[in-house]
C-alpha cells in the first residue's frame, strides 16, 4: 500500500522563515476525509501587508495557541505513513515548519513531501504561470477565500487531482524527484545553471553542500552525481 496523501498550507507573517512566523495552518486528509485548521499566536505583530494578503489580523490570533502546541497537534494529525503535499512546499511551507519546530524545541517527523508547484512547472510547461489561483482558473474550479489556509488546501486538492488523474502518490513522487534525472551532468539551477558539473567552481559546490541545498529531496540525484564525480572531495 502506498503513502497516504495529506494536503496542507500555511499562512505567515511574512516570507522569511528565520524571522517570520506561521499564523495559520490547515490540512486535508482525503483518504480519511478529515480536516485540520488552526490559528497560531505568532507572539509578534502581523504586518499590515500580510493582513492584506491573508485577511488575518492580530485580533484573530491573539487567543490562539503557540506553534509549540499547535505544531504537535498538526504532526499528530499527519501521523502514519503519509506524504505532505503543498504548493511551493520546498521553498516555503516545509522550511517554515522546520524553523518553527526548531524554535519551539519540538521534534518534527521525517516526512516525505510533494511540491505541486514543481509538478505544474514540469508537466504543464505550456502555461505562462503556475500559481495556485491561476491553476484554479485553468481547471475551472470555483473560487473561494484565496490565501486562507484551509480554502487554499481544498483548492490544491482539487487542482492536483485533475492534474495527476489516476497516478498514485508514489508514482507522482518518483516522477518529480527521481524519474529520468539520474544522469545530471549540468547544474540545473542557480547562477551556474547549464554549466557542466566538472566546470563549477569548487567554492560553489562547497557552499551547496554546507547550505543543505544538496540534502533536499529534489536535489538527490544532483548530489549523487556530484559525489560520483568526486567533486565534493575536491571542494573540501
Amino acid at each position: 500500500m502506498g503513502k497516504r496523501a495529506i494536503f496542507y498550507d500555511t499562512e505567515t507573517t511574512g516570507l522569511k522563515p528565520d524571522k517570520d512566523r506561521i499564523i495559520e495552518i490547515a490540512a486535508f486528509d482525503p483518504e480519511l476525509n478529515r480536516t485540520f485548521c488552526k490559528f497560531i499566536n505568532p507572539q509578534i505583530p502581523i504586518p499590515e501587508v500580510s493582513t492584506k494578503i491573508s485577511g488575518i489580523t492580530d485580533e484573530m490570533v491573539k487567543d490562539g495557541q503557540t506553534f509549540a502546541i499547535v505544531g504537535k497537534e498538526f504532526f499528530e494529525f499527519c501521523s502514519g505513513d503519509v506524504i505532505l503535499i503543498a504548493h511551493n512546499n520546498d521553498r516555503f511551507d516545509k522550511i517554515f515548519l522546520e524553523e518553527e519546530s526548531k524554535r519551539s524545541l519540538i521534534k518534527m517527523p521525517n516526512y516525505k513531501y510533494i511540491d505541486t508547484l514543481l509538478w505544474a512547472k514540469k508537466y504543464r510547461p505550456d502555461l505562462p504561470k503556475h500559481s495556485l489561483q491561476y491553476l484554479r482558473e485553468i481547471y475551472e474550479i470555483k473560487a473561494n477565500n484565496a490565501h486562507r489556509a484551509l480554502d487554499d488546501v481544498v483548492i490544491l486538492y482539487n487542482v492536483f487531482s485533475l492534474m495527476t488523474e489516476d497516478l498514485t502518490i508514489d508514482e507522482i513522487y518518483d516522477l518529480i524527484y527521481t524519474a529520468n534525472n539520474n544522469a545530471i551532468t549540468q547544474m540545473p539551477f542557480g547562477k551556474h545553471k547549464g554549466v557542466p558539473l566538472d566546470k563549477i567552481p569548487k567554492y560553489y559546490i562547497k557552499w551547496l553542500a554546507s547550505s543543505g541545498a544538496l540534502d533536499k529531496d529534489m536535489n538527490k540525484n544532483l548530489k549523487d552525481n556530484i559525489e560520483k564525480m568526486g567533486l565534493l572531495n575536491e571542494a573540501d
